[in-house]
């Protein structure tokens, strides 16, 4: 059940709720009547648990009034929205040392909507098969001289796998520096100011390759298809539901180039760590429902409130809970890992050989949050003057919970 409601949100006297309330309180009943992965077990008690005794911690105490307060351990989870913060904040960091003085476009390819049954049950592949098909289109192109970009791209692609309703919806966000490097490394090739490639072309060839890797998953017998996808294993049905794909239109998307390295880096830092929902979107826990914010991508963006009942919030999270050891970030091109340190620097060099870049940001935990929030988060909360510091260890607490 799911209602939706436009104009003003309303707001909360009691403490804001989070991802984890909703667990915590709708969790056990949810395991008890639904089939669920071991990863999606995992996920939810690792999100339920966050910040709490079960995963241990220390105490803290205050250098000056002695103040004392238990500062309990996050989870880490990547699904986990209270974890992602601050490994944004580094992985940005880390990024700065690898910009280049041009424009960056920002590309999106998503799958239709028809296969999702069919990729939530074989998410591995179908979403490895995502990353080749669009990698290999990409590449593609930079080799096809009428683009007048004969040369190595580089690329960033992030795996992004739900709707702002947190349905199913599978696509891949994709940040190129707008240019190519030669083949013989002997100068950089700038892209047209407006556009990469032609956008109709690309989706064309990215549906062919895609549906082709698809085909050749299905003829290896590598792909399971249980409950409602069960009719696509017969191979007459498989190869119908092909023939329709090839027929419609895939979406692919191109937004206008960046011009600012740093407006770069900020654009990433929205999807790069994204989680299907962040707990700032939640608004009210009660009634066996959920209620959250949303962007009505159909009705200009405008920001929206939307109730589930709860089991059904909990089992949109979970849809988006990759396979364990999945990589949702990859880097392709000149920017791939055995690559980017030196393709990098030359780039600059033919690029501006005298343009100074931001380095590399080393700091604490302390020192990041002091500069995201404005807050000393060692300074004692109670006298204001003194510096908490650790004074002894909290136990993990073990229990039946799974």
């Amino acid at each position: 059940m799911e209602k939706t409601h436009k104009g003003k949100i309303p707001q909360q006297n009691r403490e804001k709720p989070e991802v984890a309330d909703v667990f915590r309180v709708y969790g056990e009943k949810y395991r008890q009547s639904r089939s669920m992965s071991y990863e999606q077990m995992k996920t939810m008690h690792h999100i339920q648990v966050c910040r709490s005794a079960q995963l241990g911690g220390h105490i803290e105490q205050c250098s000056e009034c002695e103040f004392e307060r238990n500062a309990y351990n996050s989870c880490r989870d990547r699904h986990c929205p209270k974890c992602q913060t601050l490994v944004k904040e580094q992985w940005l960091n880390d990024r700065k040392a690898e910009l280049l003085p041009c424009g960056y476009f920002h590309l999106v390819f998503t799958l239709p909507h028809e296969l999702n049954p069919i990729i939530l049950c074989n998410k591995r592949i179908t979403l490895q098969i995502l990353f080749t098909a669009v990698n290999e289109t990409l590449k593609a192109f930079a080799k096809d001289p009428k683009w007048h970009l004969y040369g190595r791209l580089g690329f960033i692609a992030v795996l992004h796998t739900w709707s702002q309703t947190l349905m199913d919806h599978f696509h891949l966000h994709c940040l190129i520096p707008a240019g190519v490097l030669s083949f013989k490394k002997d100068r950089w090739i700038p892209a047209h100011e407006s556009f990469l490639f032609k956008i109709e072309s690309l989706a064309k060839e990215f549906k062919k390759r895609y549906l082709d890797y698809l085909n050749t998953a299905y003829r290896k017998g590598e792909l399971i298809f249980p409950g409602n996808t069960a009719r696509f294993e017969s191979p007459q049905e498989f190869a119908r539901l092909l023939e329709s794909l090839l027929e419609t239109t895939w979406i692919a998307y191109a937004k206008r180039p960046f011009a600012d390295p740093c407006q770069v880096l900020e654009y990433l830092g929205r999807y790069t760590h994204r989680v299907a929902i962040s707990n700032n979107r939640i608004l009210a826990i009660d009634n066996g429902k959920v209620t959250f914010t949303y962007r009505d991508r159909q009705d200009n963006n405008e920001l929206k409130t939307m109730s589930l009942a709860a089991d059904e919030f909990i089992r949109r999270f979970l849809l988006h809970v990759l396979p364990s050891g999945f990589m949702k970030i990859r880097y392709f091109g000149f920017l791939a890992h055995t690559n980017k340190k030196q393709a990098v620097a030359l780039i600059r060099k033919l690029i501006d050989p005298d343009m100074k870049f931001p380095e590399k940001i080393k700091e604490t935990v302390f020192e990041m949050m002091l500069r995201l929030t404005g807050k000393d988060i060692t300074c004692c909360p109670k006298c204001k003057k003194g510096k908490m510091r650790k004074i002894r260890k909290l136990p993990r607490l073990y229990c039946n919970s799974s």
